[in-house]
């Protein structure tokens, strides 16, 4: 398949997970968390890592947009596709600049990110979501998934100004479970999202975010037609989030977890939305 707007951050978790992972659920807005996570995953230890606060522990230090970008992964067994066929390299992508600072994706590292996203998905308001609430081996898992796939989900830091401050996940829609649930193009590319701190979520964060990454998909994938998100329906602040980061409501769909809105940002559409 993984939702910002005003209010509390609802979780939009994705919808059917791609078939490189699990899905991921986001969380934007004042305090919304967008709905972009995989199922339930079950803690494997003791000792979870405890839930963040709204100063949360921040990473051993900003992260340049300008670290190595993604490169790349070995393709699965049986024919699938480069990974640079798939998606390209986010971390290649020229960070643009918003009314927030400078934006840009940087592929996540396990060895330099999981003790920051492990913290993020204790956050009570992320884990109702996106469910990987637990010790760091529960987030390590979901990664993995990705990171060990054929390259057909990316999961990504988003830095501002040179602080990872939101997790993302860009996926193939068109290749993934989601496609049998609407009529797909070749290159829909999808997008799974959360705001890490709660400092960062609310006053419009999410949707700034969530233009700047639809463009950089469209800059950056030009056979890319569309962008498709599919927050949960009862989502209300993340569907607004998204109508006002471009996207328009393109119908409801019911995914194995939930009931969806699927939002689309049209590439013949993203200078009149």
């Amino acid at each position: 398949m993984p939702g910002a707007g005003p209010g509390p951050v609802p979780a939009t978790r994705p919808g059917p997970v791609p078939d490189a992972g699990p899905k991921s659920v986001p969380v934007i807005g004042p305090g919304l968390v967008l709905d972009a996570g995989p199922g339930p995953v079950p803690a494997t230890g003791p000792n979870p890592v405890p839930a963040i606060g709204p100063n949360p522990v921040p990473n051993a230090g900003p992260v340049p947009v300008s670290a190595p970008g993604f490169p790349g992964v070995v393709p699965r067994p049986g024919g699938d596709a480069p990974a640079a066929e798939l998606l390209g390299s986010p971390g290649d992508w020229a960070p643009v600049v918003t009314s927030l600072g400078s934006f840009g994706l940087l592929p996540v590292r396990l060895d330099r990110d999981l003790v920051l996203l492990a913290q993020w998905m204790n956050d009570p308001a992320v884990a109702a979501f996106w469910e990987l609430a637990g010790p760091p081996s529960v987030t390590a898992a979901h990664l993995r998934e990705q990171l060990d796939g054929d390259g057909r989900s990316v999961p990504c830091l988003g830095v501002l100004d040179g602080t990872p401050m939101s997790y993302w996940e860009i996926y193939r829609a068109d290749l993934d479970p989601l496609a049998r649930h609407y009529p797909a193009r070749p290159h829909d590319t999808g997008v799974h999202l959360l705001v890490g701190g709660v400092a960062d979520r609310g006053r419009g964060v999410g949707t700034t975010l969530l233009r700047a990454v639809a463009d950089l998909i469209l800059d950056n994938r030009p056979q890319c037609p569309r962008v498709i998100a599919e927050p949960d329906l009862r989502n209300t602040p993340s569907v607004s989030a998204f109508l006002s980061a471009g996207f328009r409501f393109h119908a409801e769909v019911d995914l194995p977890d939930k009931r969806a809105a699927l939002m689309v940002r049209d590439r013949a559409l993203r200078n009149l939305l």
